[in-house]
């Protein structure tokens, strides 16, 4: 028996479902790779926040804390998913999004959502919060997973992967209504990716891909704030004290590191010039300290990562471990490159995370849980 993931063919040995193992074990490269990242990532909270988290709550380690119990946390979940059969998500993926539906609904609940720079992402829970996005992303790979593999016949007919298309948009509407464009684009790069994995034809991917490309300039012009960050993002110098402030910042900040960097703690954007520095433009402090260097070895450590999950996939044996590690390897590629985008000024500024290395529990938690989730496909 034959399926096809993009361009590869693999072969079933026995069954529709079943594919050769070769080989097996822990992939110690991705767990490598990936407690560098999160321990490199608590270093650099800690050097883009140290200044920033004295001044507003007194204590420089304010961000250092809440990233050591995200790690923590990320640990106990990693370790908990690497053990968990990965099948078992298969089975719950229907439960899975309705709880990501639900999740996504909550936030939007007085009292129960929390309302920061004017936008309803996270649910207050006692103690934290948590970013409903963050976990509705992974439930969406997880049911796309489960159906492309169930009916693989279906992804070669438009009407086989409305589905999975229904799925996605519905996700990306409630996202987008936050407002959260940067998380909404991710979804909706992933469910292409995911559909031309699965096998869906290049002439219905084009049906697809098309409209949603015409829907992004929409969405920038139906909010002003869009609309302001377009302009700041063709030209930042016209409002060098408003929205384009942060994007100029990050360039002063980038610029500054040259090609090995000021060192490590040396930056100077840091110290209440470059908002969101230990966030959403951490990207920018890591080049300012370390330099194009050490920003591209970054890249590289990121690379690695994506191309183990990417051998699991291919390795995987059967078809849900197999679109289950690509999506999973698909949304750290598009987030990775979105923020980098973002942060360099080649695409209008959006708030997205850098994957295990910008501050936020909820992030780092669920792509270690993730992470548990490829290293317990590579296992099987």
């Amino acid at each position: 028996m034959r399926f096809k993931l993009g361009k590869f063919t693999l072969k079933s040995a026995r069954g529709e479902d079943k594919l050769p193992v070769k080989g097996g074990g822990t992939d110690w490269v991705l767990l490598a790779v990936t407690v560098f990242l999160v321990l490199f990532g608590i270093l650099m909270v800690y050097s883009a926040s140290n200044y920033a988290a004295e001044k507003q709550y007194g204590d420089k380690f304010f961000y250092l804390k809440k990233q050591v119990l995200g790690a923590v946390l990320g640990g106990l979940a990693m370790l908990g998913t690497l053990r968990l059969n990965y099948n078992i998500y298969k089975k719950l993926r229907y439960p899975i999004l309705v709880l990501s539906f639900i999740l996504l609904a909550v936030v939007f609940i007085p009292g129960v959502g929390v309302e920061n720079y004017g936008a309803r992402r996270w649910i207050n829970l006692p103690g934290f919060t948590l970013q409903a996005s963050e976990l509705a992303k992974f439930g969406f790979v997880i049911f796309a997973a489960a159906y492309m593999a169930k009916y693989p016949e279906r992804m070669r007919k438009l009407w086989g992967i409305l589905p999975v298309l229904a799925a996605g948009g519905a996700m990306c509407v409630l996202i987008i209504a936050e407002p959260n464009m940067s998380i909404t684009m991710v979804v909706g790069l992933v469910m292409l990716i995911m559909l031309f994995v699965g096998g869906m034809r290049i002439k219905h991917f084009l049906i697809v891909a098309l409209p949603l490309l015409a829907v992004v300039p929409l969405l920038i012009m139906m909010e002003p704030y869009r609309m302001n960050r377009l302009m700041a993002f063709l030209n930042p110098w016209a409002s060098p004290l408003e929205e384009g402030f942060q994007l100029i910042q990050s360039y002063y900040s980038l610029g500054a590191g040259g090609w090995f960097g000021l060192g490590l703690f040396n930056s100077r954007q840091k110290y209440l010039f470059l908002p969101f520095a230990e966030s959403d433009f951490i990207f920018s402090i890591i080049g300012e300290e370390l330099g194009f260097v050490g920003a591209a070895l970054i890249l590289c450590i990121y690379i690695v990562f994506i191309w183990r999950a990417a051998r699991i996939a291919l390795r995987a044996k059967d078809r849900f471990g197999c679109y289950l590690a690509a999506g999973i390897a698909a949304v750290l590629g598009v987030q990775v490159l979105v923020n980098i985008a973002v942060v360099t000024g080649s695409i209008p500024p959006t708030g997205l995370p850098l994957p295990f290395i910008s501050a936020g529990s909820s992030s780092l938690i669920v792509f270690m849980a993730a992470a548990g989730i490829l290293l317990n496909i590579s296992r099987t």
